[in-house]
């Protein structure tokens, strides 16, 4: 049993020759699409070695679920932050796999998804008072299996993506709701109901920082530097949470890697938390586990990023505040900042964004107001009170 690779225009093909026919004539499969003769060669030996251990599956026989659950999702295990691969794999077991799991991987159409789609629009939910999912989700749904199906193309299992023919919804129509954020006398009056909560530091780290709640649970104390005469915050890892275990990782993305400065206020806090730390520490004794958290338990161990959330959600609540995610906080620091005439570039750096686009883009509900400031500066410098202004006016009307 043995194979070979063919070049045939701009593609290559893998010819694995399984034997031969009653009659005597030889059996090949091809395997089509390859880019580079790397991508067959590698295929190649993959297959020969899957026909060796009799682990070898018929690309035209193998169904979506099987490629999907057994070939694709743990070959993305090594390219995934693990929160990421475990919502890959929770959508597409509630989405897609119960009506369409069973259709054959080259069976699958771009009419099938399509269907799929309408029908989760209109009747997808299980809970709730909408019959149907959010253009949101679907549209989440089609960048998975979008991905899913261009490594089947690259892997030879396909020929063609059938989800590049298929309708999710538009982009338009997958926007985010507009966000909700607090004023600063929401702000202020949480922060004060909540000073001596086990959770108050990183209530005011996401308010005045801007930190993700994985950021929070993940700062360590040797990540700050509070004596300086410029204090700072360095982001350079998460506390994550998947399938009920505990884990560190690198920040979400690249940019994610950054220094913020501290204001007094929150250099405050941060000392006096630091104090009373060290005291519960003492008190423990050789029970404490030293993970050197910022936010720990009081036995120093991390705390749930989840214990965080429903605790905030509780304190909301009995408050009678306007109800937000604890997400939201870090949408109110970059929704204050911004409005406060914070430079949209350092608002970028603060938050992590990748770029200054996106954050304008996320936060363009605070555009209309600075739209109007920035008129009414620009006409300042060039006509100061508006006197001016009027006089130019004057001298351009036409002569009558």
């Amino acid at each position: 049993m043995r194979g070979h690779i063919v070049r045939r225009g701009e593609r290559y093909h893998v010819v694995v020759e399984m034997g031969r026919q009653d009659d005597g004539k030889r059996r090949q499969k091809w395997h089509s699409g390859f880019t580079s003769r790397k991508e067959a060669e590698t295929f190649l030996t993959k297959t020969l070695r899957e026909l060796d251990t009799g682990s070898y599956v018929d690309p035209s026989a193998l169904r979506l679920r099987d490629y999907l659950e057994k070939e694709w999702l743990p070959a993305s295990v090594a390219r995934l932050r693990p929160t990421t691969l475990l919502a890959y794999q929770q959508t597409l077991r509630r989405l897609l796999l119960p009506e369409l799991g069973d259709v054959r991987l080259r069976d699958l159409t771009p009419v099938m998804l399509t269907k799929l789609y309408g029908r989760l629009l209109t009747s997808g939910r299980v809970r709730g008072k909408a019959p149907g999912l959010s253009p949101r989700t679907v549209r989440f749904l089609d960048m998975i299996i979008t991905k899913a199906l261009n490594d089947a193309v690259g892997w030879g299992y396909l020929a063609v993506n059938p989800a590049h023919g298929a309708l999710p919804p538009s982009a338009s129509a997958a926007r985010p709701p507009e966000m909700k954020t607090w004023a600063p006398e929401d702000v202020r009056r949480f922060l004060a109901a909540t000073k001596e909560d086990v959770w108050y530091v990183g209530y005011l780290l996401a308010v005045t920082c801007g930190l993700r709640r994985g950021e929070l649970c993940g700062l360590r104390w040797e990540d700050l530097d509070l004596d300086g005469a410029s204090p700072t915050l360095r982001v350079r890892q998460q506390l994550l949470e998947v399938s009920g275990r505990l884990s560190f990782g690198e920040p979400k993305t690249r940019a994610g890697r950054r220094t913020i400065a501290l204001d007094a206020v929150t250099v405050t806090a941060l000392t006096e938390h630091r104090r009373r730390q060290l005291e519960e520490r003492l008190r423990t004794g050789a029970v404490w586990v030293d993970s050197g958290l910022v936010l720990s338990g009081p036995d120093g161990c991390p705390m749930r990023p989840d214990s965080m959330t429903q605790a905030f959600r509780r304190k909301v609540r009995a408050l009678g505040l306007p109800v937000i995610r604890l997400h939201d906080l870090r949408h109110t620091h970059a929704t204050l900042g911004l409005s406060a005439g914070v430079h949209a570039k350092v608002m970028t750096e603060r938050l992590g964004h990748s770029s200054t686009a996106f954050t304008l883009d996320t936060y363009s509900h605070v555009m209309p107001g600075m739209q109007a400031e920035a008129a009414s500066a620009i006409a300042a410098v060039l006509f100061g009170d508006g006197r001016q202004g009027k006089d130019l006016q004057a001298s351009a009307a036409p002569l009558g």
